[in-house]
């Protein structure tokens, strides 16, 4: 079961997406498409049917963040949140083997690209979801379980 929520940020990156595909690359293909088979024969050639291929994944692409931005909701930081874990946090990690993990609890739709952002669905995020900064938290996972402590955690932009 997918939670349909969304950091701002989220929103608008699917909406700057969105408008990219719909405005600039489906008719820079388009015009690609058109030129193809203004050349004759579509069944050899390849120009065509790669162009195709392309406009075909962009619609797909098109209609599914069209779905997605109108069934999102969007989580905006509040001051409540201070002192603990929840949506939109940057959390920093550790375990027992000195591994540090800095992540941030995102919407589904936000992680694709990141490797610091994990899903609010995810083990993780479930199990860090309302702990405190020295908090002790197992994460269950197809692996086993893990111990993970809280070092911080904050709400503002994250910088590496």
């Amino acid at each position: 079961m997918k939670t349909n929520l969304i950091t701002r940020e989220g929103y608008e990156a699917l909406q700057k997406e969105l408008k990219y595909l719909w405005l600039e690359y489906r008719p820079e293909i388009t015009k690609k498409v058109t030129w193809a088979a203004s050349l004759g024969d579509r069944s050899e050639n390849a120009d065509y049917q790669y162009n195709k291929k392309i406009l075909r994944e962009i619609d797909r692409r098109v209609r599914y963040v069209r779905k997605c931005l109108d069934q999102l909701k969007i989580v905006d930081y509040s001051p409540q949140q201070d002192g603990k874990i929840f949506f939109g946090a940057w959390v920093e990690i550790a375990n027992e083997d000195d591994e540090i993990k800095k992540i941030r609890i995102v919407g589904g739709d936000e992680i694709y690209g990141r490797n610091d952002y994990i899903s609010i669905d995810s083990p993780m995020a479930r199990a860090l979801l309302k702990k405190g900064v020295d908090d002790e938290v197992v994460v269950r996972t197809p692996k086993g379980e893990k111990l993970w402590f809280v070092n911080s955690i904050s709400y503002l932009e994250h910088s590496s």
